[in-house]
Order: structure tokens, then sequence, then C-alpha cells
């Protein structure tokens, strides 16, 4: 058995209380599914800013009644403190999803992206600490190596910051190894590394690209590549994602813990290559597709050219193991899509 099934195998036999914050998300309704079907007790937290009341209702429909009902829903900010301690009191561990992400969005509005991903990282950080959880989890990311040229990506080493988003996920970072060396508390950062899956929304001037794709390519539209198409990136499915979260939140070592983690899968796949994935998956229900092709245009501000993860390190200290590589996981996706999405 691998570690994660061992902890999956324990989780069935013990409650304990979460929180997941950022719940109604893609990542955090993920989570939440993933956390009720293993009988635990889960507190949720979210402003809607970017989440979905239909990923929570979807959740629903996947879990038993009895376990919904050990789900609480809190409508809260974590830029407010006070909304940060209703959420943290009583809970054992914390997975603090909640964020603004994208690149884009934070250079357009970097008060906005700073204020979300640093003054509420900081209330929830507070609260967490005050509530006497046995462990915080927080999503931090890629984009905080920033300029650094190598590859593949080890945690010890990193850039300067290409965007305000990458500048909170840094500080997010620091603050999470202080609280650790003033207060003697307990976190684990994990370094994202382009996530897809189910419930990850299609819609808006930030999607993420599986799913912005996925969707124009089922409708029709026309898709756009950002650059020549060789830009590469280490795509993670979501199911990985929920191992990595589990794994942090209930490892034992002490080695393990103040520490920040890439998750990913150590794979590198270029644009081009995504969209022939994605397009061959969907050209046998949707026959337009048989010869789609994408446009091109010119690079996006603060992106880096490539992008790939050396999980070494959350295989040797969690018992990180993923298990779906992007084909795998895209074909889980590609079915949730075409289920949801576009139709068949």
């Amino acid at each position: 058995m691998t570690a994660y099934q061992q902890l999956q195998s324990r989780l069935r036999g013990e409650r304990h209380v979460w929180l997941v914050t950022g719940v109604a998300g893609f990542i955090g309704s993920n989570l939440l599914e993933a956390l009720l079907k293993l009988d635990q007790s889960v507190v949720g937290l979210d402003n809607f800013a970017t989440g979905h009341q239909h990923n929570l209702d979807q959740v629903q429909g996947l879990v038993t009644p009895e376990r919904w009902a050990r789900f609480r829903f809190i409508k809260g900010d974590i830029r407010r403190l006070e909304d940060c301690r209703t959420a943290c009191a009583g809970v054992d561990y914390v997975l603090h999803e909640a964020a603004l992400g994208s690149v884009p969005r934070s250079l357009e509005d970097p008060i906005t992206t700073n204020a979300t991903n640093i003054d509420g990282f900081l209330n929830m950080l507070v609260a967490a600490r005050d509530a006497s959880v046995k462990r915080f989890v927080y999503a931090a990311s890629s984009s905080t190596y920033g300029d650094h040229p190598g590859l593949p990506k080890v945690e010890d080493r990193i850039g300067k910051p290409l965007s305000p988003y990458a500048v909170t996920k840094l500080v997010n970072e620091q603050y999470a190894d202080v609280f650790t060396r003033a207060y003697g508390f307990r976190t684990i950062g994990l370094r994202y590394f382009n996530i897809f899956g189910q419930r990850q929304d299609p819609n808006g001037a930030y999607a993420a690209v599986v799913p912005k794709w996925t969707a124009a390519m089922m409708a029709g539209e026309q898709v756009w590549i950002n650059g020549d198409g060789e830009t590469s990136r280490d795509f993670c499915y979501i199911a990985n994602t929920v191992q990595a979260n589990l794994l942090a939140a209930t490892v034992t070592s002490d080695e393990a813990t103040n520490q920040v983690y890439n998750v990913a899968v150590g794979d590198r796949t270029t644009l081009n290559d995504l969209f022939e994935a994605i397009r061959v998956l969907l050209a046998p229900r949707f026959k337009h597709l048989a010869d789609f092709k994408p446009s091109y245009r010119d690079f996006r501000a603060g992106d880096v050219r490539h992008s790939l993860a050396d999980v070494t390190k959350a295989r040797t200290l969690l018992g990180y193991e993923p298990s779906h590589r992007i084909g795998e996981g895209l074909r889980e996706a590609m079915d949730w899509y075409v289920a949801n999405v576009g139709g068949k």
C-alpha cells in the first residue's frame, strides 16, 4: 500500500474536524468531497468571490446525506479576522485554499490580490494559531520560482518574482516560516504546478488553460495560444493535489513540517502538445474537432517560459506518489467537462 492508501484507511476509522477555506472553489470543493467520503467532519469558508454554489451542490450529490450532514458552511471573508476566528474554532487541521489566483489578475489589480493573499493569509495564520490547530497546510505556488532558470524546480532554489501574485505567494511562505519559528506553529506549504480537473471553472477572463480550451473546443470557438506554443508546464491532476494536502496535514515527522513542497508530477508538456491531447480526447464526441487548429498571439506578461517540478522532497518526507499523469488526468477531466459543460 502507498502512504496515501494507508492514510485513507486510517482516516476512515478516525474522526477529525477539517477547515477548508475557499471550499466552493475548484481545489476546495475537491478536498471537501474527498474528506466527506473519508467520513471526516468539515467546516468550509468561502465568500464566493471565485467559488460557486454549484460546486458545493455537486459535492452534495456525490456523498450520502449522512456524510453531507458532517459539513458546515460559513459564508465569510478571510480579509476579516473575525470570520477566520469563527471558522477555526474547534478545528484540528486547516487546508487554506482561499486566494485570488491568476498572474494577469494580479497585474491588473495588485491591491485586491495583496489584500486577499497576504492580509487574508495573515488573518488565517493568527486565527489558526490562536485556535491551537494541529497543522496549517496552505496553497503555495510554482510562481514563487520566478526568474530562476533551473529545471527541474527544486524547493530551495528560487528566483525573483515576476508578478504581484508571485510576490504574495512568496510572502505567504515567509509568514508561515516565521510563525513556526516564533510561535512553534506547524505549517506546510504546497507549491502547486498547474492543477487541473473537475469543477475547474472554464469561464471568465482568468480561467486556467485546460478548462478554458476544453470549453472553447466543445463549442467550436477559437482557441488562443500565447506565444509559439512551446511554453511548457508541469500539469498536475486534482487527485494528486488532494493526496498531497491530506498527507501534509497528517504527517507525523517533525522533519516534514515547516517545509514547502512541490505538488506536481515531474512531466513537462508544451502548450502545443496540451492542445493536441485535449483535441484528440474530444474529437470522437465532437466531429468539428477533426481538423481543429489553434490560433497564436503574443506571449503573456509575467509568464515564465518553462516549468517542471522535482517532487523528490514530497516523495521522501510526505510519501507523496502521483496517482495520475497528465494523460490519465485529462481523460477523467474530459469526461467531467463533456457531462457538465459542453453537453454531448
